[in-house]
Formats: C-alpha cells, structure tokens, sequence
C-alpha cells in the first residue's frame, strides 16, 4: 500500500475535481498483489451469489452486481484506512462520515454499453446546495484493456437536476448523443482507486475481450444522507470488536452473532438495463 499521507494540496485538488469533473483518483495507492487478493475474493463472492436467489443483479447483459460484508474481503480494513480513502472522506463529507456500501461490478464478455444513469436521485442537498453528499470508491481488480469494456463517463453531470428523467436516475435516449459527446473512457491498472459522485452520469461499455472486468466499489456518506437505507452491511461481533475505534466510527453496519448472504435490492437498475 502507498500509505503515505497526502498533501493538502493533493486534497485540494481531489476534491476540486469531484465538484467540477465528478470524478478523481489516486494512482498506485495499493501494491497490485493487493488487487489480485481483492479479484480472487470477488470471484469467490461471484460463484457463492450466483448459486442463491437474489445474489445477484442484472445491470445489462452478462453483467452483474453483487453487495458483500466486510469479512468475504481480506484486504477491507487497509481499504477503508488508507490515508488518501480517509482524507477525500473527511474533506469531502466531513469528520463523520460513514462507510454504507460494499459490493462489486463485473462485466464479463459480451457485456454490452449501459443506457448512461446515474446511481441514485439528486438529493435536495445537491441540487439546491451544491453540495456532495455521498462518494463511491472504485478500485480495479484488473489491468483495464480497451476492449475490456472501460468505464465511461461524463464530466460536470453530478449537478444535473433529473427530476424529469426515468426513475430520476436514467436521462431520455435523445439526450445521449450529448453525454458521449463529452464522455472519458478510464483505464485503471492494480492498485490505482478512484472516488467519484455517484450522480455523476456514467456507464460501462460494451466488453469485447473474454476476459471479465471486475471493480470493487465502496460506498460512504455523510451525516444525514441516507444511503445506508439501500444497503444492509453487517459483521459479526467478534469482527468488530477486533476493529479500532477510529474505524468502528466511520462503519455504518448490523453488528450480528452469524453472517446471513446479502440480498440485493438494486432492482431499477436492473429492470432498465434490460437483465434484472
């Protein structure tokens, strides 16, 4: 892991890149034998959720998304402690800000380009204030090729208000020849992460390699924003007491006697996508 702790300056502007591009990342924050451990506990998750109903859910043909608990990741707690994931929070969120969301995107071949959407609905804080709410992390699993179906996405467009779109999250078909007009194809290697606005309008493209593209997302809010709502992270109790403070305060979970599988409550997208 690249734990040094970054720069003021690094903060600045990471964070001025999520209020103006929606998205910002940090290169080589994790060694790459850090990723392969991340890939082989998604592909693991994968084959557990595909064998039970609701494990997992369509986003768009052979392509799938599946929320875990923190203890199917090995390598959660230097995660969620890395001085660039704790800063951007902090900076972004404020002091308290909570970790809600664990989970997984894999487009495997054959995947085909998304309908450009965003995550959620603008909140009113967004809309009315200007103000971000909610980042998710992005850490590759893999070298992204571009014929692995690269990340797409359009700048600027967290601030967007979408009342009027489908399900408040899907822009109408005609407009779509404006977000590729501004589009960025992202190509992330192991150990680069990313942190982006979830409302910022994006989607996966279509994978023309045989080789899957699996990305670790981690979702954290700040007080008040109530993405912990969709999601239902949990660790047992002996996990979190081996935790430290500091981390057990920024980790919005069930604390439990016995882990039970997740089941996924991403259905919009999934019935929009084509592939619930």
């Amino acid at each position: 892991m690249n734990a040094s702790a970054p720069m003021p300056t690094e903060i600045g502007t990471s964070v001025r890149e999520l209020y103006t591009d929606g998205i910002t990342a940090r290169k080589g924050a994790f060694r790459a034998d850090f990723a392969d451990t991340v890939r082989e506990d998604i592909e693991k998750a994968y084959a557990e959720a595909r064998t039970r109903p609701g494990g997992a859910v369509g986003r768009g043909p052979n392509r799938y998304y599946v929320e875990i608990h923190p203890e199917q990741l090995r390598g959660f707690r230097e995660l969620v402690d890395h001085p660039w994931v704790r800063s951007v929070c902090e900076a972004v969120l404020g002091p308290d800000y909570t970790f809600v969301e664990l989970g997984f995107d894999i487009p495997f071949a054959g995947a085909v380009n998304q309908p450009w959407h965003r995550d959620f609905p603008s909140p009113g804080e967004t809309r009315h204030e200007h103000r971000l709410t909610s980042l998710a992390f992005n850490l590759t699993a893999v070298d992204t090729a571009e014929d692995m179906g690269p990340f797409e996405i359009a700048p600027g467009t967290q601030w967007q208000h979408g009342g009027d779109w489908h399900h408040e999250m899907f822009p109408p078909r005609e407009e779509f020849p404006d977000y590729e007009a501004r589009a960025v194809r992202k190509y992330p290697r192991r150990g680069d992460i990313s942190a982006r606005s979830a409302l910022t309008v994006h989607r996966g493209t279509t994978n023309h390699s045989p080789r899957p593209r699996p990305v670790l997302v981690l979702g954290a809010d700040a007080p008040g924003a109530g993405n912990d709502g969709r999601h239902d992270m949990a660790v047992t109790r002996s996990y979190w007491e081996a935790l430290p403070d500091h981390l057990r305060r920024h980790l919005s979970c069930r604390v439990v006697n016995v882990l039970e599988p997740i089941v996924q409550q991403h259905t919009i997208e999934g019935l929009v996508m084509g592939d619930a």
